[in-house]
């Protein structure tokens, strides 16, 4: 475990594992735990850097404003500590956005990418009007109302049905997150740029994951990706909401590994 200091917040992040470098980073209201199920079975064959995104788990309060271009400043400014020039950058949601933006606006630290239940479009008015209503609420009430609406989105009914251990282990998480950092997060996301025009440009290989009941980031945002970039495979993950790494660990495990297999070599 590990921290660096960027723009006066507190990134945290640990490393497990030795090879070819893969850097992980999770989806809004959640942390590096995220990818708990994936990080023994990748850090036996690779390097693998788990970033808390600012505002997130173990990392600083998010204060101040910032876009989503700070946030591909965070990890570059992990990595450049971890002395990694380039890396696999593997993102679900929100991380995925970063991943794009990354391979874009700097292809040299981007050797492969691995984007799950993630969008390359700008915010589509129904999730600008949900969070316009969850923001008040948030402000007013903290993050326990907010459950109710988040939880269905992350969580498909197949596992909320089936494990819902998991599901109140992740309510606990997002109620214990800090407000003014949620909000912060939230207007980086509603403020996005459309990378659709573009995706063609990115000339590395890509692996995009979505779990086949996402209703937060439906398939079809999956399928676009694929289908407009140049070298880009597509799995679509059965009885998988929004959070495929911890509804269907073993499918995405399996998709990644071969993936890396075959792609990803430093």
């Amino acid at each position: 475990m590990a921290t660096i200091e960027r723009d006066g917040t507190t990134i945290y992040y640990e490393v497990t594992g030795s090879g070819p470098p893969v850097v992980l980073m999770h989806s809004f209201l959640c942390s590096g735990e995220m990818w708990g199920p994936q990080i023994d079975p990748l850090s036996a064959q690779y390097k693998v850097v788990n970033i808390d995104m600012r505002g997130h788990g173990k990392s600083g309060h998010a204060e101040t404003p910032f876009d989503l271009h700070d946030l591909v400043e965070d990890v570059v400014a992990v990595l450049d500590r971890e002395g990694v020039d380039r890396a696999c950058w593997a993102g679900l949601s929100i991380g995925g956005m970063i991943a794009l933006r990354a391979a874009l606006t700097a292809p040299h630290r981007v050797g492969a990418l691995a984007l799950l239940d993630t969008h390359a479009g700008s915010e589509s008015f129904v999730n600008t009007l949900k969070s316009s209503v969850t923001a008040p609420a948030a402000r007013l009430f903290g993050m326990t109302p907010v459950v109710a609406v988040i939880i269905p989105m992350f969580f498909c009914s197949h596992t909320r049905k089936n494990d819902p251990a998991l599901v109140a282990q992740w309510k606990a998480k997002i109620r214990a997150l800090h407000v003014p950092s949620v909000l912060n997060a939230l207007h980086a996301l509603r403020h996005r740029e459309s990378l659709v025009a573009r995706l063609g440009e990115i000339g590395v290989p890509a692996l995009v994951i979505v779990g086949d009941q996402d209703t937060a980031l439906p398939p079809a945002f999956s399928r676009e990706i694929a289908a407009a970039m140049p070298d880009a495979s597509l799995v679509e993950v059965p009885d998988a909401g929004h959070l495929t790494t911890l509804e269907q660990p073993d499918a995405v495990n399996e998709a990644m590994l071969e993936f890396l297999g075959r792609h990803w070599r430093a």
